[in-house]
């Protein structure tokens, strides 16, 4: 096994910084349960160290013109995209990722996220506004100062840079705590946008457990708070900023509903399920988990879908040719078995899997429940695993209607032939991220986020400009001044 120390655990002003007073953050690797490296969560003294150089580096930042910011986010991706296997294995050991997916969906996602923004900041102007009588007014849009970026462990390369993109290209530094679980890949990407020239304190890592980002968003000095993660540690935080009127993007978890009719393709039904479920061991917020499945196909639906399944490679996830990876850690897996505990204790019929897979590693089978009810456990909970629950309907109005019936609003899918009717489902969908005919893309240009319980804000796209910075508005008075007294 390669070594995956890190030269230190954190990541301020340019270089490495290590404090091994921190609590210790053990790295395993989900394929075999291996300790793979150790690193150290942030001291006070690291935090003040982060806090410190990121308010010093971001007015001259600001300064830059975007032109000149985004070139170095332009060269940043070129670099990633050249070092993509070696980062891709690194995303690998972190989160035990096939390497099938990881070669094709994290590095690469990042690298894009810095292109499409960096491609984008010269065009971040203002504009003009004119006024009767020759006044005008023009704005400016400004940075907001100290962004903090929390990131979950799913994703640990794309979600540094869905944060950290938008967030350096409008003028702001950011100070990014990976989660625990999966401290390595941000690291990286922290040293490559030094090496494409970002300035010291412009983009830090810091490491640590839930204290070390509650110390990060309750501190005075930061202006915004991003979070990818579960609804409950969205609530928080998101309570935390509140009190100092901080600015936030949540994008958390969901249970979304993917709605399926007797006149879809079935196969590109199955395949959508399968992104939807199964893709990265279901570890994936946006995941389509509640399936509506009409039920003049169900019967099809379960067949194909077991027969599909049933050509998942399960095991080595450096080996390219595995298609299904451990869950991200021995808690999750646990986690996950408790859910489907939960579904056979409620009723609901296994169609699939269902298990455990005995060995190292954090292995389970991709697993199928049908018969699922609304108010069953399984299709109330985001469970974070590869559990798929198959739901029956036979009434567009009626499976809406239950699509809806949740606290969540982050996805939504539907697979129909009849265009019409699919523009009608998912306008009627409570979501914030929908798919026609597919599910799970998540390309840069198109925004990313939730309503309701799954968040505020959008990720990606021209939206997250928004998010990132704010607009000053400057009357501009061309003429005597008129008053009442």
């Amino acid at each position: 096994m390669p070594n995956v120390q890190p030269t230190a655990s954190h990541y301020i002003g340019g270089q490495y910084v290590e404090d091994t007073g921190g609590t210790p953050i053990d790295v395993i690797y989900a394929a075999t349960g291996e300790k793979i490296a150790q690193l150290h969560s942030a001291t006070p003294a690291i935090v003040e160290q982060a806090l410190k150089s990121a308010s010093e580096a971001q007015a001259a930042w600001a300064a830059m013109t975007g032109t000149e910011r985004g070139r170095i986010l332009r060269r940043a991706a070129d670099i990633m995209r050249a070092r993509n296997r070696e980062l891709s294995i690194l995303e690998t050991y972190d989160t035990g990722k096939p390497l099938q997916e990881t070669l094709y969906v994290d590095a690469t996602s990042a690298a894009d996220a810095l292109e499409y923004f960096g491609g984008l900041a010269g065009s971040l102007t203002g504009e003009y506004i004119p006024q009767p009588g020759g006044d005008f007014v023009y704005t400016i849009r400004q940075a907001l100062g100290v962004c903090v970026g929390l990131g979950a462990w799913n994703y640990p390369t794309q979600i540094s840079c869905w944060k950290g993109a938008p967030a350096l290209v409008c003028g702001n530094t950011m100070i990014f705590k990976p989660s625990e679980t999966t401290p390595l890949c941000a690291l990286k990407v922290a040293e490559i946008l030094t090496e494409a020239g970002a300035p010291p304190g412009v983009y830090n890592v810091v490491q640590g457990y839930g204290d070390v980002g509650a110390a990060l968003t309750t501190d005075p000095r930061v202006a915004k708070v991003s979070l990818t993660g579960s609804v409950s540690t969205g609530r928080k935080v998101y309570a935390a900023a509140a009190a100092q009127m901080k600015h936030v993007t949540m994008e958390l978890g969901g249970k979304s509903p993917l709605i399926i009719f007797d006149d879809a393709d079935l196969e590109n039904a199955v395949s959508g399920a399968i992104l939807g479920n199964f893709y990265s061991t279901g570890q994936v917020c946006s995941n389509g988990t509640r399936v509506f499945v009409h039920t003049g196909i169900k019967d099809a639906f379960l067949k194909r879908m077991a027969e599909r399944l049933d050509g998942a490679v399960i095991g080595d996830p450096l080996d390219e040719a595995t298609s299904f990876g451990p869950m991200v850690s021995k808690t999750q897996l646990d986690i996950v078995l408790g859910y489907i505990a939960k579904g056979k204790d409620e009723g609901a019929r296994l169609a699939y899997g269902g298990a455990a897979i005995e060995g190292p590693g954090n292995y389970i089978e991709p697993t199928i429940f049908s018969d699922v009810t609304d108010d069953m456990t399984i299709a109330r909970e985001e469970i974070f695993g590869p559990v798929m629950a198959v739901l029956d309907f036979d009434d567009e109005d009626e499976v809406i209607a239950r699509a809806n019936d949740t606290e969540f609003g982050l996805a939504g899918g539907v697979f129909t032939q009849d265009l019409t009717r699919a523009h009608r489902v998912i306008a009627a969908v409570d979501a914030g991220t929908c798919y026609i005919n597919t599910y799970n893309l998540a390309p840069v240009e198109a925004p990313f986020g939730g309503v309701k319980g799954s968040g505020v804000g959008r990720e990606n796209s021209k939206e997250a400009i928004k998010s990132y910075s704010e607009v000053k508005s400057v009357y501009v008075a061309m003429n005597d001044v008129e008053a009442p007294f």
